[in-house]
């Protein structure tokens, strides 16, 4: 009597379920990247609608406008939910938000309103806010509320009653800019974090690189550099933004010094990319084929650390004094005869672009330019 195994039919995935869970796990993701957008934006929501409703109140409790608009429309238009949020960005909308609405008060005074006067009115404000600003957003920014006053006409008071609450939004938005600011100094260390982060991952990958040989670890190093430039200048646009309204804000006065400091690594930060991507460049072809520089790997790793006391966290004063250390000790070797022991003519050449680096370095850390350099060897 033999036995035999029971016959099992082929095993195939619960392609169904592996759907349905596929369509929750996007589910799931598009919901936390929509609060994750709301609870990025809150400030400036929370911003506009008070901007918008003091307009309001202003201009139809205290002034008796009978339906201020124009008031509650320029502040909801000046503010918006631009990353820049710089006082004089809101002040550069409110004058193209004033120009239109006077321009178009002019002519709904001489000829009134209708389609015809729309079309002259369009046609205007945006000859006139293009010849003013070199930027596309100043004419736009006129028009919308300029198409909005002829198109009322004269309902809910006349043309001057327009321009006045035109005047009240801007005065409102300036003011709320100044004393209930965006976060700015959250949103400058976040991006500061981000472009830091990615230029030490990518140090850390150069080492890797040379340690071990690695054309992908190379690779990954020249990626990692070539997404900094953005970085940088999303942390440049939150850095200006909040140094400008710390010099108008009450509350953010005081963290003007750190905003300073930051921009001066910022300015470092930005120079280090640029030697970082020729050096990231030629460390992926001097390691193309496998070939390993441990000597070089060192010194750069030297590098990595001083970075790392200097950008974590952005702006620390004890971080950049822990740093200067590290980086001046580094310059007074950085020799491409001496550096590295026995080196090749690949390890000088790198050694050699990584003075400057240092130089920027060190200069982050508060160093002026001449002093850095004289902590280098001489060659």
């Amino acid at each position: 009597m033999s036995l035999q195994a029971p016959a099992t039919g082929p095993i195939t995935p619960d392609l169904e379920g592996l759907r349905r869970l596929e369509r929750r796990l996007k589910r799931s993701l598009s919901i936390r990247a929509a609060w994750g957008r709301v609870w990025e934006s809150l400030p400036a929501i929370i911003q506009i609608t008070v901007a918008a409703v003091g307009a309001y109140s202003i201009a139809h409790f205290a002034l008796g406008h009978p339906m201020p608009i124009v008031a509650v429309t320029v502040t909801i238009t000046s503010l918006g939910f631009n990353r820049d949020a710089r006082p004089v960005r809101v002040l550069r909308s409110i004058l193209a938000i004033l120009l239109g609405v006077l321009l178009a008060s002019g002519i709904l005074i001489l000829f009134g309103s209708g389609v015809w006067q729309l079309v002259v009115v369009l046609l205007v404000v945006l000859v006139v806010a293009r010849m003013l600003a070199k930027d596309l957003v100043f004419p736009v920014a006129a028009a919308t509320p300029a198409a909005l006053t002829v198109l009322l006409g004269s309902t809910y008071g006349g043309p001057y009653l327009r321009v006045l609450d035109a005047a009240l939004a801007a005065v409102v938005a300036l003011a709320v800019t100044a004393l209930i600011p965006r976060a700015p100094g959250r949103d400058a260390a976040r991006d500061a974090r981000a472009a830091s982060s990615t230029l030490l991952q990518a140090v850390g990958s150069i080492v890797d690189a040379l340690r071990l040989g690695s054309p992908a670890a190379g690779e990954l190093a020249t990626q990692r550099v070539g997404k900094a430039p953005a970085l940088i200048a999303a942390w440049t646009q939150s850095l200006d933004t909040a140094r400008a309204v710390g010099r108008i804000s009450p509350f953010l006065r005081r963290r003007l010094p750190e905003f300073d400091r930051s921009a001066a690594l910022r300015t470092a930060v930005a120079a280090s990319q640029h030697h970082l991507a020729l050096i990231t460049r030629r460390v992926e072809f001097m390691v193309r084929d496998g070939a390993r520089f441990e000597g070089l790997a060192d010194v750069v790793a030297e590098v990595e650390r001083g970075m790392s006391l200097l950008l974590a966290p952005p702006a620390d004063p004890a971080g950049a004094v822990a740093a200067r250390e590290v980086l001046a000790a580094l310059a007074a070797r950085l020799h491409p005869d001496t550096a590295v022991a026995g080196g090749s003519a690949a390890d000088a050449a790198v050694i050699v672009q990584l003075r400057p680096l240092v130089v920027d370095l060190l200069v982050a850390t508060g160093l002026d330019l001449e002093a850095a350099r004289d902590l280098l060897v001489r060659l």
